[in-house]
């Protein structure tokens, strides 16, 4: 067990090495077209891993997890100014803090619901908020709204990293998902973490317990509802333009489909599912129109040849030869000489 532990570790500090140096990298590895792509891949990363703190760590499957990202998204374009860069502090308080309020008013709503219930109940308000930005004019209705400027995260005047520039948007972005991975590993290693562990395997053994569970389901909902906010703040400073359809329920789908693709309960595979969907989307839409159809077969295989998920690829250990049996005393050997 510590010979693993040691090597995701040391899996873990390579991966973030070779992100790091990622951008110094010379074309056609390199450039910014591939530094552009890999900060997408990142950001869906911090949007899975925050879905994953409900259905792989807590057992909530939720539909309507998009409405937090993209309510993220919607703060920034609502408070950038549209002649200079506004306030980055400002806007990732708004992103995240207002997710969080978001997820706790519905959390405080549907958490009395389970099962199917919980399902249909969080993609009707995940549809209800996704309604009130596309039929009102709120932030420019069905046509979405720009941000013209990247956010200005300048602390007393001072201009310490300049997101106009791919490299430096990039790093931001990583040490954004450093954040929340670091944030939710020491999370599910807390006692808060092991009441949700207990919570998903038996619920009502808990409750028996003498614990809140549906205080904690509430909190959970709100951590995951806070890291989707970061999530869509990092969205809309990326492209510059946000529309509603990031907030319905197909964006909540494929959040959903990268936890299953990568593997429930793992942080690792909440990653490992983004880099996936996003990448493998990429590429097979650019072999064929059709590329939906690749795309499927491959989340159908991925699920049938691995039930763990592409982080499970880690788990499995080459099975050790049987013994080889001994042949059985002859009826002819005394008890002694048996024992001997």
């Amino acid at each position: 067990m510590t010979s693993n532990t040691s090597l995701s570790r040391v899996a873990w500090a390579l991966a973030f090495v070779l992100l790091a140096v990622f951008p110094l990298l010379p074309e056609p590895i390199g450039g910014k077209f591939h530094t552009e792509l890999l900060s997408k891949v990142m950001i869906m990363a911090i949007f899975a891993a925050s879905l994953q703190l409900l259905v792989g760590c807590t057992g909530l499957v939720s539909l309507g997890h998009a409405a937090f990202f993209g309510f993220g998204a919607y703060a920034v374009a609502m408070l950038a100014p549209m002649s200079e860069a506004g306030n980055g502090w400002l806007m990732l308080l708004a992103a995240t803090a207002g997710a969080a309020l978001l997820a706790l008013v519905i959390g405080a709503l549907v958490m009395r619901t389970q099962g199917i219930y919980f399902i249909m109940v969080t993609l009707a308000f995940g549809q209800l908020v996704y309604f009130v930005f596309h039929d009102t004019k709120i932030a420019g209705g069905s046509d979405g709204a720009y941000v013209y400027f990247k956010p200005d995260f300048a602390i007393a005047g001072w201009q310490w990293i300049d997101l106009e520039k791919a490299d430096r948007f990039y790093w931001f972005v990583l040490g954004a998902l450093v954040l929340a991975l670091g944030s939710l590993a020491l999370l599910l290693r807390s006692r808060f973490g092991h009441a949700l562990a207990g919570i998903k395997h038996n619920e009502q053994r808990m409750r028996a317990a003498g614990y809140p569970t549906l205080l904690y389901k509430l909190a959970a909902f709100v951590v995951a509802g806070l890291l989707a906010g970061l999530g869509g703040f990092l969205y809309a400073a990326q492209y510059g333009f946000v529309t509603p359809e990031i907030l319905s329920w197909h964006y909540s789908g494929n959040a959903l489909v990268m936890i299953i693709l990568g593997g429930l309960g793992s942080l690792g595979g909440a990653v490992a599912g983004a880099f996936a969907f996003v990448l493998l989307s990429e590429g097979f839409s650019a072999l064929t129109r059709h590329w939906q159809l690749l795309f499927g077969g491959f989340i159908i295989l991925t699920v049938a040849l691995l039930p763990q998920g592409l982080a499970g690829l880690s788990l499995r250990r080459p099975r050790r030869p049987l013994p080889t049996p001994t042949s059985p005393p002859t009826s002819t050997d005394t008890p002694r000489e048996r024992h001997a």
